[in-house]
């Protein structure tokens, strides 16, 4: 067994550990700086709207030994806008330009003909309105909106509210880190944007689905038991599949970086850069967001509960007591406790951290009974 994969076994067995939910005040104040600044940057750079948001002309050219960088030039000086310029497939060239009407486009593909001694009928002309794009982000934004209400809704039925509201948290949390950092990488936000940040919606919340069934098995009949707290079983319940965890996300972001830093990158793809870049910052952050966000908000939530306060007492008064009599002197697992980390299998708490009772395993050289 590979290394990594001795480490996830501990860890699900609870053999080893790190105190995720008991240093959560780190994890927020993290989280809460990247969302200020996710959002500073869109206040103050703004998206940068592609030309189906804001309409324009979009002017092909047949293949051309004008370079990417003259085109743009040329497209700029004639049309008094900042254009951008994409080299085909073919050895032609793509000039996008936003905020012009009819009368303007016409202008612009006859000057930019006539500058770019290219013959004006081999210009191929499209002029993009900005209803389209406003059609599309309208829907966006209506499907959006269903979705995250009907995620509340199945969460509360199959979990319970405080889950639903920690799931929804941390999916917020995704999406404006998300959006932020499109503004600060200052990427065109065309349909293809859209896309990828719909399609991260699901990835932002598989991994917290997962956590939660956990938490929700090992969390059964918690209140018969005077050893755990909600807290010790969330985080026992995170640390068991920690690993599954990573290797889904991390296995879902190598194509993506792939489409992102060789597709988008080296080959120039433009559609690629918009939907890889949303994806890949996406599921970066609905990973880091189910570990470090949603479940230590559960806990927090679930540690208002009078009944989870009243469990905390009895298990504090009892660690207390065995202290004093100098039986269990060391951390909740009944090992040392060394920063943050949890050593030592607990006892009477399963793989998925539910409560049971002692296991014991059966002594060898035991005679038959006869």
């Amino acid at each position: 067994m590979s290394r990594l994969g001795s480490i996830g076994a501990r860890l699900y067995r609870g053999e080893v550990g790190y105190d995720f939910v008991g240093k959560r005040m780190i994890w927020y104040g993290i989280s809460i700086l990247i969302t200020i600044t996710a959002v500073v940057g869109l206040m103050v750079q703004g998206l940068n709207m592609g030309i189906e948001f804001k309409g324009g002309v979009v002017i092909t050219t047949p293949k051309t030994a004008v370079s990417v960088t003259e085109a743009r030039e040329v497209a700029e000086e004639v049309s008094g806008h900042i254009p951008i310029v994409q080299e085909l497939g073919t050895g032609g060239l793509r000039i996008q330009i936003s905020d012009v009407d009819t009368t303007q486009a016409d202008k612009i593909k006859t000057a930019l003909a006539d500058d770019l001694k290219v013959p004006e009928d081999k210009l191929n002309a499209e002029l993009v309105g900005p209803s389209w794009g406003e059609q599309i982000a309208n829907k966006a934004w209506t499907g959006l909106g269903v979705f995250m209400i009907l995620v509340v809704i199945y969460l509360a039925i199959a979990f319970e509210w405080r889950m639903a509201l920690a799931a929804l948290i941390a999916l917020i949390h995704d999406l404006t880190i998300t959006v932020g950092i499109y503004a600060l990488v200052g990427f065109e936000v065309t349909p293809g944007t859209v896309i990828g940040l719909l399609t991260i919606l699901g990835y932002s919340l598989y991994d917290t689905v997962v956590v939660f069934d956990g938490l929700k098995e090992g969390s059964r009949d918690i209140t018969k038991q005077t050893r755990w707290t909600y807290s010790e079983i969330a985080n026992r319940s995170l640390n068991s599949t920690l690993v599954r965890s990573i290797n889904t996300t991390v296995v879902a972001l190598l194509p993506v970086a792939g489409l992102l830093f060789i597709g988008g990158g080296v080959l120039g793809a433009g559609m690629l850069n918009d939907i890889s870049l949303s994806l890949f910052v996406g599921l970066a952050a609905g990973a880091y967001s189910s570990i470090f966000i949603a479940t230590p908000l559960v806990a927090d939530l679930k540690e208002r509960d009078p009944q989870m306060k009243a469990l905390k007492k009895r298990v504090l008064a009892k660690r207390a007591a065995a202290a004093a009599k100098g039986e269990s002197p060391e951390g909740p697992d009944g090992a040392e406790d060394t920063d943050g980390a949890l050593d030592g299998a607990p006892a009477d708490v399963t793989p998925a951290g539910a409560v049971v009772g002692q296991r014991r395993q059966p002594t060898r050289g035991r005679g038959k009974r006869r």
